[in-house]
């Protein structure tokens, strides 16, 4: 190639949620823009072996445990219900096929080049490719940006073989349902997954190394989303710790201590779903070499700008400090090649909401009440429960409460949190009115659809404000 053909203004390294979108959204900018990504299909962590098959796998499992142990109560008979696990795994990488082969459509549209290979940065400016089909390829670029994403947090003592012990990229691909699925954290993925299999058959037991499920959500949200998963099966044993695990031919032996130390006790499963978080990913980018300061764990640093510690070179997403989010990454994508095309931006970090997919939804954006109690802040709290929603009455989804806080003098909107149907997707709302600076009162002079899951948002308002209307 031409060293014309090897020069571009900017060059993405990851094309996941966050790599991808800001390679389109630089190519809409004018800049001649390539993307590298190992990876045999496009989309990075979330759309591969994340987000979306996991998204798939809930919905699919919720229908069949609803057609199983629900739909009678709607006067709908359909004798025994049977699972065909392989059918449902082949729609999920149906899904996951045809959204990651939509990215390389758009980047055909957008003119965004795709380099198949795995990228370094041997010195400032330049990107060298290991070209997946062999040889190497160096592009030349005025601006790097690293979008590397993460992976999971190995957890001491206990191997990854994603056939027994796996991390969430095993469980998404199970060929058959456990008898007993022990879920090492109680955090997002560990839930989600762990509500899968329980739905389709599995004993799950959920092991946590803390006093409480979710760590960052509200409090009083997820001592709820507790008691409503442990209705649906899900067995937990918290302040407890995985020291050790031996795979033996029949099944897997866990060594598991309390976490504030004690005998361990031996705990038998059939498979292990190790999920304690996620860290950055950084291996082989030659970011030390090079000079770029990462953090004591692992994250690349940036200014507000996304730059690194070396001018040009960028970095957004799960490998910098930050909610470790998709919609997150997108965000810092979007606004780091705007301000490289002379645009302002900024993403607000204390306003990125976050969903957990189980059943019933768990949603929150803003501050929680453990955190505004400790900054002294005053504030107001509304509740709404579901079952006193009519929309949710009349379709049987009655579980959990939106809770509303705002500013004790000023009214402004601090937080909003919601475990029920639709909460992720009811939850937009007050983000769009947090970042407009809205108060609880706004919210509830805001005109609800009737009957809607929504009015319970309405009410929270209105219960924060003290003359909640139907409770």
């Amino acid at each position: 190639m031409s060293e014309t053909q090897n020069r571009f203004d900017v060059v993405v390294i990851g094309a996941g949620p966050g790599g991808y979108v800001a390679a389109i959204r630089a190519a809409q900018l004018g800049m001649t823009t390539a993307c590298v990504d190992s990876r045999g299909a496009l989309g990075g962590t979330c759309l591969n072996v994340g987000c979306i098959p996991s998204k798939a796998l809930l919905h699919s499992s919720e229908r069949f445990a609803a057609a199983r142990d629900r739909y009678a109560e709607h006067g709908i008979e359909l004798g025994e219900v049977k699972l065909d696990l392989g059918r449902m795994m082949s729609r999920k990488d149906d899904v996951v096929a045809g959204l990651t082969k939509g990215i390389g459509q758009l980047f055909k549209k957008n003119g965004v080049e795709h380099v198949h290979g795995t990228g370094c940065i041997p010195k400032p400016g330049e990107v060298e490719v290991a070209l997946e089909g062999g040889g190497t390829r160096t592009l030349v670029a005025d601006r790097i940006v690293i979008a590397t994403g993460s992976d999971s947090t190995p957890l001491p003592g206990v191997e990854i073989d994603e056939k027994r012990i796996v991390t969430s990229t095993g469980a998404l691909a199970l060929d058959a349902v456990p008898e007993h699925l022990v879920v090492v954290g109680a955090g997002v993925i560990g839930l989600e997954l762990g509500s899968v299999w329980r739905r389709l058959g599995a004993r799950v037991t959920v092991i946590e190394y803390l006093d409480r499920i979710l760590p960052g959500m509200d409090h009083e949200l997820a001592r709820h989303a507790q008691r409503l998963l442990g209705k649906q099966g899900l067995e937990f044993r918290l302040s407890s710790a995985v020291k050790r695990a031996e795979v033996g031919t029949d099944a897997v032996a866990l060594s598991v201590e309390a976490a504030a130390g004690g005998a361990a006790e031996s705990l038998q499963a059939d498979v292990v779903l190790v999920a304690v978080g996620r860290r950055p990913y950084t291996e082989g980018l030659g970011l030390d070499e090079v000079g770029v300061t990462r953090d004591d764990r692992g994250f690349i640093q940036v200014d507000d700008r996304f730059e690194t510690s070396v001018p040009g070179i960028h970095a957004i997403g799960d490998c910098i400090p930050g909610p470790m989010l998709a919609h997150k990454a997108e965000e810092d994508g979007v606004v780091c090649v705007e301000m490289l095309a002379g645009q302002s931006g900024h993403v607000d970090y204390g306003k990125v909401p976050a969903v957990v997919y189980t059943a019933p939804e768990i949603a929150g954006v803003g501050k929680t009440e453990d955190e505004l109690r400790e900054a002294g802040v005053g504030y107001n709290a509304g509740k709404f429960p579901f079952l006193a929603n009519s929309r949710g009455r009349a379709i049987g989804e009655t579980d959990g409460f939106v809770k509303v806080l705002a500013d004790a003098k000023a009214d402004r909107l601090l937080g909003v949190h919601i475990i029920g149907p639709f909460a992720g997707d009811l939850l937009q709302e007050a983000v769009v009115a947090l970042e407009f600076g809205a108060s609880a009162e706004d919210l509830a002079r805001t005109v609800h659809s009737h009957p809607a899951m929504g009015e319970a948002v309405k009410e929270a308002a209105l219960a924060a404000l003290g003359r909640a209307i139907h409770v």
